[in-house]
């Protein structure tokens, strides 16, 4: 397709017009699904590697501890992976929503290359500072080797992953939904088909568990960088619409940015809470922490899935000027995801020990699994407020209010959380700091939801207001 028909308000059947015609449930749910689907797959990446690296015998929880502590670095690398994957998702989505498919097409070449620039900052950063980072978490030098091992492997080839998630946040801005969640399927697959065989049968340990996770990684890349050029796409991705500057890279940042300060800082979050368990000597908190985070994701990756078709339907919608369909959409997801958070506050009160079990040399006794319980009762309690603030986030993303969207995650783990847990370790006891969660998101819920539907009003009014003198100049 040449630049000038690109350029060209499109009015035919693209595949994205369903996000502005479907009846909002039906949307939805053909939208979120696969990526619910896909983001309970990555869920099992979580997972994976830690309950086969707590199978290990004669090191204790080391093992364990060590993909703990990895966790927030990997974290951080994804981090700048999902932000530059939504900035671009949010405005190609919100293009096709105004027919403008050159400049979905130059979000969608620029915010490739801008993606795998900032992986290259991550594979010299994986060579450098991993062991001096490890070495504040942790006081055991078999920890702290274990983690070096295990880190060193999945920077170094974080490519595969870069262009895997930003490719497929292309593929779901046209609504095409079922690639990544394939992708997502062959990547766990792989993975824990080869941890076992590179952690015991080939005797590499913890290092094993990464290998098996960059060859997963590598193979889910492959097959969304197949099917995206295979397909006829409404997005171009050519060197031809590679903008490295002005208005195409500061949008793409704009609404990026909060999602890399959301997860960058929870990265910093989890690194300040292993510092103060290693502070105030409570070692098994790292390990609980860790474990929590591991888990926990069966209950929030879905969540994340619905996020993930939530956020073109709003897009979209918002840029055809539909604040009906807007509204029902924002309100169904808040609605959907309440009720997966309370299944998951059911299962974690009622199955945590069970659960617990799955990681046997993690917990070396009865008492220590008990806090562990404890930990994970006291923090689901959050799981309901932690709702709210997902599908704010979101919609505030897809209306390109980002700061709103940043603050909320600064207040959630910044400004309260981590002073909370401060404040609970120096007046009370290190194993009452999972508190600080629950207060955490309660109050971040208290004061933005208002605030949420107080801006959905404001930025419709504003459109309806550029509406209607468009058409007094017209007549």
């Amino acid at each position: 397709m040449t630049e000038e028909k690109l350029k060209t308000p499109q009015k035919t059947k693209d595949k994205s017009e369903k996000m502005g015609t479907m009846p909002i449930g039906k949307l939805l749910f053909t939208m979120s699904v696969p990526a619910m689907i896909s983001m309970l797959v990555q869920a099992l990446y979580n997972i994976v590697d830690s309950v086969y690296v707590a199978q290990i015998p004669g090191f204790g929880a080391a093992p364990t501890d060590a993909v703990s502590i990895a966790f927030p670095f990997q974290m951080l690398v994804m981090a700048f992976a999902l932000g530059i994957g939504v900035g671009g998702n949010s405005l190609i989505a919100r293009y096709l929503g105004q027919g403008d498919k050159y400049s979905a097409s130059k979000v969608a070449s620029t915010g490739l290359v801008i993606s795998i620039a900032h992986c290259l900052v991550f594979v010299v950063l994986g060579l450098t500072v991993v062991r001096p980072l490890a070495g504040l978490f942790t006081k055991s030098e078999q920890t702290v080797n274990m983690t070096v091992e295990y880190l060193s492997v999945c920077a170094v080839f974080s490519i595969f992953m870069y262009v895997e998630i930003y490719l497929n946040k292309v593929n779901q801005a046209m609504g095409r939904m079922i690639v990544p969640m394939i992708a997502q399927l062959i990547g766990a697959i792989t993975n824990i088909i080869l941890d076992p065989i590179f952690i015991f049968n080939m005797g590499m340990g913890v290092k094993g568990a990464a290998v098996a996770t960059v060859v997963g990684q590598a193979n889910s890349m492959v097959f969304t960088v197949i099917m995206l050029f295979a397909m006829k796409s409404e997005a171009t991705i050519s060197p031809k619409y590679v903008r490295i500057k002005g208005k195409t890279l500061a949008s793409i940042y704009k609404i990026g940015f909060p999602t890399i300060i959301l997860n960058a800082v929870s990265s910093f979050t989890v690194m300040i809470m292993n510092f103060l368990f290693k502070l105030f000597d409570y070692a098994i908190g790292t390990t609980i922490l860790g474990v929590y985070f591991k888990v926990q994701s069966f209950v929030f990756m879905p969540c994340f899935g619905l996020n993930q078709g939530l956020l073109p339907v709003l897009a979209y919608n918002y840029g055809a000027n539909k604040k009906d369909r807007f509204m029902k959409a924002f309100k169904v997801a808040l609605i959907t995801a309440v009720s997966i958070m309370t299944v998951g506050l059911i299962l974690f009160q009622t199955l945590s020990g069970t659960i617990l079990s799955v990681f046997p040399h993690a917990f070396g006794t009865p008492e220590m699994k008990m806090q562990a319980v404890t930990a994970f009762r006291i923090i689901s309690i959050s799981f309901i407020p932690a709702a709210f603030c997902i599908i704010t986030i979101t919609m505030f993303q897809s209306i390109g209010y980002g700061f709103n969207s940043m603050l909320m995650s600064i207040l959630r783990q910044l400004v309260i959380l981590l002073p909370v847990a401060i404040f609970i370790c120096l007046v009370f006891k290190a194993e009452y700091i999972w508190w600080a969660y629950p207060i955490a998101e309660i109050a971040v819920v208290a004061v933005f939801i208002p605030i949420a539907f107080k801006t959905i009003s404001k930025v419709f009014a504003i459109k309806a207001t550029i509406s209607q003198q468009e058409n007094v100049n017209a007549a």
